[in-house]
């Protein structure tokens, strides 16, 4: 049992390891940014791209199990029915951050 063992580090592994490092990376970029610009931002702005973010990732990690299971039909619905929320979600808290800074 343990010969047929991979290992840790499969490609899975690797893959969600470098998309979380990106997204901490990203993350503190977009605070510093932020930051420098004087851009503020509300409570409820962060709760609904972190909201985004995640059916953006639920999204991916569905898309790409079901074409690894030859299923493309059902990967690219999949991608159009969480995929675009996903994206309104993210560009919510954008606009409204963008309309609340906006200067006249």
């Amino acid at each position: 049992m343990i010969e047929s063992y991979a290992g840790m580090w499969t490609w899975g592994v690797i893959l969600w390891t470098a998309i979380a490092f990106a997204l901490a990376i990203g993350l503190i970029l977009l605070v510093q940014w932020m930051r420098r610009r004087n851009i503020e931002s509300k409570w409820y702005d962060w709760l609904i791209g972190a909201a985004g973010i995640a059916l953006l990732l639920f999204t991916f990690q569905n898309f790409y199990a079901c074409f690894l299971e030859s299923e493309a039909q059902a990967s690219w619905m999949f991608a159009l029915l969480t995929g675009i929320p996903s994206l309104v979600l993210l560009g919510i808290p954008a606009i409204q951050i963008w309309r609340r800074n906006r200067t006249a």
